[in-house]
Parts: structure tokens; sequence; C-alpha cells
């Protein structure tokens, strides 16, 4: 990861130093232009910002309810790794609320940094109050069973309009969720914090009054 020691590393420096619209800059110039999912995928308080590597779970609607209706769903959460973020891809769903308290918590016992869900989530005040990373399209009461289901998981999906690939780098805060592919995180956030510093002396630069069309043809940033 280039000038970080690990992965957890590059993910504090990127909850601190950086946010979903400069990643989104940088990966414009390196020809990765469609890596922001859809606008409906929100957070649940907008001060939580998400980041880590995808744990990825494929879901569906059914109309019955399956023998043993939650084992991949167990299985899945039970593989949960330290800085992963859970993504649910559920196929543009909206019948039922997939993710929830329990699921939260398993999450988070293993390590689990947040989860980001293309579809409807529940038990959201009590999610809230445990101070984890949620971003969802909406919330719905009814459980998953004989509504949704997990097929499969640590494959590759589409979340919000964005293929994910396992392990890919999920980073989210009020704006939206962005993916950054695992081969080119490191470029991207090292490119990210220069230009995040350009910025900074760009609104100095402005704030003592210089015209904008100069800072910008001096600094090349906007």
């Amino acid at each position: 990861m280039n000038s970080f020691k690990d992965e957890l590393e590059m993910f504090e420096v990127m909850k601190k130093e950086l946010y979903t619209a400069v990643c989104c800059d940088v990966m414009d110039s390196l020809g990765y232009r469609e890596q922001a999912m859809r606008h409906d995928i929100r957070p649940v308080n907008e001060d939580m910002v998400v980041v880590g590597r995808a744990k990825t779970l494929l879901a569906a609607d059914i109309q019955d309810v399956y023998e043993n209706p939650y084992e991949k769903e167990i299985a899945a959460l039970d593989s949960v790794e330290e800085g992963q973020i859970v993504v649910i891809d559920t196929n543009g769903s909206t019948y039922s609320g997939i993710w929830g308290e329990l699921l939260t918590t398993a999450a988070m016992m293993r390590g689990g940094k947040g989860a980001v869900v293309d579809g409807l989530s529940r038990d959201i005040w009590k999610i809230k109050k445990m101070d984890f990373p949620l971003f969802a399209v909406g919330y719905r009461p009814l459980d998953s069973q004989g509504r949704g289901y997990i097929f499969d998981y640590d494959c590759t999906v589409n979340c919000g309009g964005v293929k994910v690939k396992p392990n890919d780098i999920i980073f989210g805060d009020i704006d939206g969720v962005i993916v950054i592919p695992r081969e080119i995180a490191g470029e991207v956030v090292n490119a990210a914090r220069e230009k995040v510093s350009k910025e900074n002396i760009s609104r100095e630069e402005l704030l003592k009054g210089k015209l904008l069309k100069d800072v910008y043809e001096k600094y090349g940033v906007l």
C-alpha cells in the first residue's frame, strides 16, 4: 500500500484526512469514472464514515420460506474479518429489511467496520445507538425470512450500480459510497492526499480575496 505499513493504517488515514469526492476526482483522472454508488444509498446518521475492504453478499427476493433460511447469511457473517465492510447486493429489492441489529452485532464482533446495503434495513434505532456505520436505501420492519435470501458471498456483486469485487476498498460519507479497486487503492489515497493539500492552499488564497481564475491556474484544483 505504498507509504502505509498496512491496510488498517491506510483506512485510518482515509477517515481522518480524505472524503469521497476527492477520491472520485483522482479515480476520474485514472480512467475509473463510474465508481460512485447510486445517490439513494445513504448513511443512517449523516456524520457516519465507512472505510474498509468489501465483504460481498449476493441476495434476491424469494416467495417461500426455504429450509435453513439463514444458512449462508450466518456463514457469511461468521467469516467477516477485521477491517471489512459488509456489502449486500439485493438485486434491487425493497421487499424486506435484510440487515438488522443482530447482523450488525455479529459483524462488529468479528471486526467489521460497517455495512452498505443496496436495499432496506431494520432495527434502525438500535443500530444508531451502536454507532455502527450503516448505509442503506431505506428501512422496513419486515424480516427477510421467506422474502429475501443470501445465495452467495465472497463473490463479485453489483451494489448501487457499481461492480464490487471481494476486498475492493469501500469508502462512504455524507456524499455517498464509492468503490476503489483494490489494485489502485494506494495510488488513489496518496494522490487524494496531495489534492487535499492543494485544495487547502487554494482555499486560503481564495479567503484572502484572490480570483478563482488565478488560484486555479496556479494549483490546478477545483
